[in-house]
């Protein structure tokens, strides 16, 4: 399929290098000759200069035989024109990032519907969502929701103290009679795999789990994680991320702090949220934050624009005995560090916007996608057709791709966690995790078209 990527920044690099790494046919505008750049000098796409809000570049670009057009630069209106121009042109999917709440807040007078596009994303309300989840869930670096919630894909440190770091995944297995669960894969000194029964979870690992909702309880009591609920949390910075954060948390009956070095900003949070404590402070002022009782936190959130600053504060705030930190960070450097400071989890907006964008490019009957920031794999909720191949054999008979695993299956109103016997049947949901270079393959299995 062509896809063209209009911007080259961070959402569109990571975009296009995704799916080109695909196979797909993929065109980049850009208009920086600098991003342009490394476009042509990292990936192996068509590379084009100019404006994506203009015809003849789109037509240069082969807008006539576009399957997928995605427009992501910083501004909303030349993505919103892109998107436009392509809508005249017949292209089927469309898709605009955009940062105004005009255009994808409640009661938006230019909704997604109404300007003709598939998909408006706006990437802050995206990550603002992700940190919720991971803040949600005591000791967690990735959380993800399928299956309208019943099915949860998350991810958990593996300390030198918990009592399942030893075993190998057969002794693990044994416990599935009790609570069913899936290790779906295991992170190792950067390195991913799809655990077999011989392999041992080792301090630091990062192992990653496909539950029901409904047995998280006794599974993280199983695996020793922290049991704790969210009750104290600490907001750096009272910017769109921010705020959203903490109105959830006080939303929820938590004991939320919001700091914020912008007097005015700090006035006007503080006129709208009920509980919350809003304190006018730079987001590295230790001693102030110490003064107000980060240290006693159960989690800290570093949302601010400034990424060394959330880094900064985050390394603060475990070192002042915060239980977890999270930290908003893009850069890919960034992002690989963290884990290895001690922070607890790192949220990036390339990531999450990726991750909404991915769905409209899968094959088939894809019902929502995932993307683990830690491993660039993929968690894919897929519906399986009629005339499914495979239908009526068990799951341990059927020749799988190696680095890819089904975790889950929701039949009707039933979700549950499957075993070697299972039977997949035309109209389940499976929900499978897949390493980068078995998506494609996970497609041609569920005979995606």
């Amino acid at each position: 399929m062509r896809v063209i990527v209009v911007g080259a920044g961070e959402v569109g690099f990571h975009t296009a290098e995704r799916l080109a790494l695909e196979g797909h046919e993929v065109v980049v505008v850009e208009s920086r000759r600098e991003a342009l750049r490394a476009v042509e000098e990292r990936l192996n796409v068509m590379a084009l200069e100019g404006s994506g809000a203009e015809a003849r570049v789109l037509e240069e670009a082969g807008i006539r035989a576009c399957g997928l057009f995605i427009a992501v630069t910083n501004v909303d209106e030349v993505n919103l024109v892109a998107c436009l121009l392509a809508r005249e042109y017949g292209v089927p999917v469309k898709i605009a990032r955009v940062r105004s709440v005009a255009y994808t807040g409640r009661g938006a007078v230019l909704s997604a519907e109404k300007l003709g596009i598939e998909l408006l994303i706006n990437p802050l309300e995206a990550v603002a969502q992700d940190m919720i989840n991971i803040a949600s869930h005591a000791a967690a670096v990735e959380v993800a929701e399928f299956a309208d919630g019943r099915i949860l894909f998350v991810g958990y440190p593996i300390t030198p103290d918990n009592p399942v770091c030893g075993l190998t995944l057969a002794e693990l297995g044994e416990l599935r009679s009790m609570y069913p669960f899936v290790v779906a894969a295991i992170t190792r000194h950067g390195r991913t795999l799809i655990p077999r029964g011989e392999d041992v979870l080792e301090p630091d690992d990062h192992v990653f789990l496909v539950l029901r909702r409904t047995d998280l309880p006794s599974i993280r009591y199983m695996f020793g994680f922290d049991k704790r609920q969210t009750r104290r949390i600490f907001v750096l910075g009272g910017g769109p991320v921010g705020s959203r954060v903490a109105a959830h948390f006080d939303e929820a009956g938590a004991q939320v702090t919001l700091v914020d070095p912008d007097r005015e900003r700090c006035e006007a949070l503080a006129g709208d949220v009920r509980r919350t404590v809003v304190i006018h402070a730079d987001v590295t002022d230790v001693e102030t934050l110490i003064s107000e009782g980060m240290g006693k936190a159960d989690v800290v959130v570093a949302t601010t624009a400034d990424e060394e600053k959330n880094i900064l504060a985050s390394l603060l705030a475990k070192r002042q005995g915060a239980r977890r930190a999270l930290c908003l960070v893009d850069q890919p450097a960034y992002v690989s560090l963290v884990p290895s400071l001690g922070i607890d989890a790192c949220i990036s907006p390339r990531l999450s916007t990726a991750s909404a964008i991915l769905k409209y490019v899968r094959r088939g009957g894809v019902v929502s996608v995932a993307t683990v920031e830690e491993n660039q794999a993929e968690v894919i909720e897929i519906l399986i057709p009629d005339g499914f191949p495979w239908a009526g054999r068990p799951l341990r008979e059927l020749s799988f791709p190696k680095e890819a695993i089904v975790g889950a299956v929701v039949r009707g109103p039933h979700a549950f966690i499957p075993t070697g016997d299972t039977v997949l049947r035309p109209g389940d949901r499976a929900v499978v995790f897949a390493l980068p270079q078995a998506v494609v393959a996970v497609e041609d299995f569920f005979g995606a078209q």
